[in-house]
This record gives structure tokens, C-alpha cells and sequence, in this order.
């Protein structure tokens, strides 16, 4: 295909649309709608019939578009429930809410304690159907948050991730459970 200077082009593997205007060191230039020069080989482009942007006509009337558009907008309940209005579970898994005292017990006795209070209230969860539960397990070193993730990644059923910072901070995992309908 030879193009010609003039001819309207588009590039094959680009966005572009435009006109012919020169050539230069073995390449077209061509002059897109915004006036920008940009140079391609030829066999880079093909020829098109006419400025296909310029004669885009539409099939609907400027004043209904805006007027749907403001309509929608006015819309005030939501179409879905969002996962904010699901009800949470919480669970506070820091040992001072799980034992009155931590006399006698070192840290693997604590962690093990708090472990095991986390899988069984998340099989709770599960078997009661919640969708949200939410792990408080504070900042600290961080090796509670490990051995939760630890744990939640052996469920298939689930996926976590860092609750609401603005109600837990950075001390919270929530957990989202998939819920079968059939079971």
C-alpha cells in the first residue's frame, strides 16, 4: 500500500488516528487531531476512507444523555447491599481478654492459647454463617498476625486482609467467608 501525502491513516497498534503530511528519513509524519507530528514506518499504519472522528454523529440528542445522567445521580439507596452493612464478628484474641492472669504461662503457652481461640471461633463463624469476622490481635511484634495468616491461609473458603484502620488501627485482620448455598 502506498500512502500519499493527505491521506487520512490510523495505526495499527496504537490510538490514533490522522493525516498524512510528509515524509521524512524513510518514515510517514503524520498530524493527529490534536496537531501533534508523529513519525511511523509505513508499514505501521493503514489508510482509512475519511476522519472517522470528525464525523461521529450520535444517536441521541445532548439534552436526554445529561438528563439520564442527572437522574441516576438522584438515586439515593443503594442497588446492593455493601459488605460495611454485613454484620461483624469480633474477636479480641489479646491474652488479657482471654485468661485472668498469664501467671505460669510463657509466650508459646499465650500464642498456642490465642491460636486455638482463633480457629475454633472461626469454624464457629463458619458453621453459623457469618461473613465477617474480624481478628483484634494488635500490633506488638507482629508474630500473632503471622501465625493468624498462617492459619488462615489453609482455608479455601475465605479470604483476609487488614480491617478498617480507622476503627482497629493497624492491629486487625477481617476475614471474608464465602458462603456455599447449597450446604
Amino acid at each position: 500500500m502506498k500512502l500519499n501525502k493527505g491521506d487520512f491513516v490510523s495505526a495499527i497498534d496504537e490510538l490514533m488516528d490522522g493525516r498524512v503530511v510528509g515524509f521524512k528519513n524513510n518514515q510517514v509524519v503524520v498530524e493527529t487531531e490534536d496537531g501533534f507530528e508523529l513519525y511511523f514506518n509505513e508499514n505501521e499504519l493503514i489508510k482509512s476512507n475519511q476522519n472517522i472522528s470528525k464525523e461521529i454523529e450520535f444517536s441521541v440528542p445532548l439534552p436526554e444523555v445529561l438528563k439520564e445522567k442527572e437522574s441516576t445521580k438522584k438515586r439515593k439507596a443503594p442497588l446492593f447491599k455493601t459488605e460495611k452493612h454485613i454484620p461483624v464478628m469480633e474477636i479480641d484474641l489479646h491474652i488479657n481478654q482471654l485468661v485472668k492472669s498469664t501467671r505460669g504461662m510463657d509466650n508459646y503457652d499465650m500464642l498456642n492459647l490465642q491460636m486455638d481461640t482463633a480457629k475454633r471461633q472461626l469454624d464457629f463463624a463458619i458453621q453459623k454463617r457469618f461473613q465477617r469476622v474480624v481478628f483484634i490481635h494488635g500490633v506488638g511484634e507482629g508474630v500473632l498476625r503471622q501465625e493468624l495468616e498462617f492459619l488462615l491461609k489453609r482455608y479455601d473458603n475465605i479470604k483476609f486482609y487488614d480491617a478498617d484502620y480507622q476503627k482497629y488501627g493497624r492491629g486487625a485482620t477481617e476475614v471474608y467467608i464465602f458462603q456455599n448455598s447449597g450446604s
